[in-house]
């Protein structure tokens, strides 16, 4: 009688760990996105610090107000130069060069064309951290190992 209990026990526990569990995942991920999209739409933003590959590259955006639109635009602006770019967020396994083990985290993606100073914030960033004034960001170069850090601050 053990022996059978043993193998319903070890039957169940091996059912519990095989099932999928995708689509609560996936809502998860989701509400992720909209939360880190929603957030973002709200006000302007600065960046507070800029770290690249250990060097504080923050002074190089100093004065400008980044706004995030719904439409995926990013407006970089100091009142005399205004640098337009665009913007995402996605899922890690959604961008073809995210090189992160995890398949199921938030990736905030930038892009610029010019100038050079802005297309260094180029990346498919992973979020370190996130609050209502607050979104900190990391990026570890597939190429160089090198990594970068990024926060926004709301104004």
């Amino acid at each position: 009688m053990k022996k059978l209990n043993l193998l319903v026990a070890g039957l169940v526990c091996f059912a519990t760990l095989s099932c999928s569990d995708d689509d609560k995942t996936s809502e998860v991920d989701n509400t992720n996105v909209t939360a880190v999209e929603n957030a973002m739409q709200t006000g302007s933003w600065k960046i507070t610090s800029f770290i690249e590959e250990g060097n504080d590259e923050t002074a190089h955006f100093t004065g400008y107000n980044f706004t995030f639109s719904e439409n995926g635009t990013l407006r970089a602006a100091n009142g005399t130069t205004t640098i337009n770019g665009t913007w995402s967020v996605t899922h890690s396994d959604d961008s073809s060069d995210d090189d992160d083990s995890s398949s199921h985290d938030v990736d905030f993606n930038i892009a610029f064309a010019n100038p050079a100073e802005f297309t260094e914030l180029n990346d498919d960033w992973d979020i370190l951290e996130r609050n209502g004034n607050t979104l900190k960001l990391i990026d570890v170069s597939g190429g160089n190992g090198g990594t970068d850090y990024l926060t926004f601050t709301k104004n």
